[in-house]
């Protein structure tokens, strides 16, 4: 298994994607190549680890890339035009069969127009979506989209509803993932247009493709374990994201801060610190990796922009167990069933 990793990609990069490879070879079988300029790679590489990339590990690969799309850059053209950008190179060489995954942390548009254009969506969906991992009560939590579909119609939520059961089905072993829609109220006849529709959608057509809609799910109900996916459209999620994301950040901040503040607080702490610790362990979103782009043909992970090395570490070994599981080649075989059946029901009628 080789999994590519964009090296240039992000806000901290090259140096946190770097060190987080490092430091997930280790733990990994599977080989790792560094997209991006060769030079700076090996230099990195040096600096970090006092050794040469080769004495690190036979495992860890480089492949040359002068170009980096910037999170300023059109998503469609640098694509098209920055053909020798890390990013593109490494769709390539997903595309090519010469790996197995692709991880990037840099613009998401472009790696969404990238996943589509260069690798190609799965016959039957009709828009990829990020599907986000976070935590919930002795539980997770699957956000599909995450961000990268800012603009939806009910049938791409309703599709993000079946690639969320089919995902968790066949990666996490959930018999029946219980499939929300994320409102602003339980009622029916909650929300915008989008919302109103898609429930109505969800409704008429969960029982043939076997979704176990659940109905609308406001946020604050989210996290209760109850819910194994909520589905919205990629702006909304991104929110939702990023929110809670912040929030967990506030209470660890918070809660650290509180037991600092004297001697007497630290000494009362320490029966405590177990139940501190898995706290914080739960709200640490860094431990669930990055955002797997359901819907295209080859497994590609969106890091979250903002990562360090701990959370590339923890997307390639999310990454290897994505390949391992065989994720997208189980969400290809179930909608090519999804199309055949819809073209033997067409026929009889």
């Amino acid at each position: 298994m080789n999994i590519l990793l964009d090296a240039m990609g992000g806000d901290n990069a090259p140096d946190a994607n770097i060190k987080g490879a490092l430091k997930a070879i280790k733990d990994i079988k599977a080989e790792i190549t560094l997209i991006g300029k060769e030079e700076v790679i090996r230099n990195k590489i040096k600096e970090f680890t006092g050794k040469e990339m080769e004495e690190v590990s036979e495992r860890l690969k480089i492949k040359n890339a002068t170009e980096t799309i910037e999170m300023e850059d059109g998503p469609t053209d640098s694509i098209k035009h920055k053909k020798d950008s890390s990013m593109v190179v490494g769709f390539n060489m997903l595309k090519n069969g010469e790996g197995d995954v692709f991880i990037s942390a840099g613009n998401s548009g472009a790696l969404l127009a990238g996943a589509t254009l260069l690798v190609g969506r799965i016959k039957g969906i009709d828009r990829p979506a990020l599907a986000g991992i976070l935590p919930a009560y002795k539980s997770q939590l699957l956000l599909i989209d995450s961000g990268s579909n800012t603009n939806c119609k009910p049938l791409n939520l309703l599709q993000f509803a079946q690639m969320a059961t089919i995902y968790l089905h066949n990666t996490f072993g959930i018999e029946k993932p219980a499939i929300g829609l994320l409102n602003i109220g339980t009622e029916e006849t909650k929300g915008n247009e989008l919302t109103k529709e898609s429930y109505k959608l969800l409704k008429e057509k969960s029982p043939e493709l076997g979704i176990n809609f659940i109905g609308n799910v406001e946020g604050r109900e989210a996290f209760s374990g109850e819910i194994d996916a909520i589905v919205t459209d990629g702006f909304t999620g991104n929110v939702f994201l990023k929110t809670t994301e912040g929030l967990g950040k506030f209470v660890k901040r918070t809660l650290t801060e509180s037991f600092m503040k004297n001697l007497w607080r630290k000494i009362c702490a320490i029966p405590s610190l177990p139940a501190i610790n898995n706290l914080k362990k739960a709200m640490d979103y860094k431990s669930y990796g990055g955002a797997l782009f359901l819907g295209v043909k080859k497994p590609v992970v969106k890091a979250h922009g903002s990562s360090d090395e701990k959370l590339f570490e923890f997307t390639i070994k999310q990454a290897e167990k994505f390949v391992e599981n065989r994720a997208v080649e189980k969400m290809t075989e179930e909608f090519e069933k999804i199309q055949k059946k819809a073209k033997e029901n067409l026929d009889k009628n």
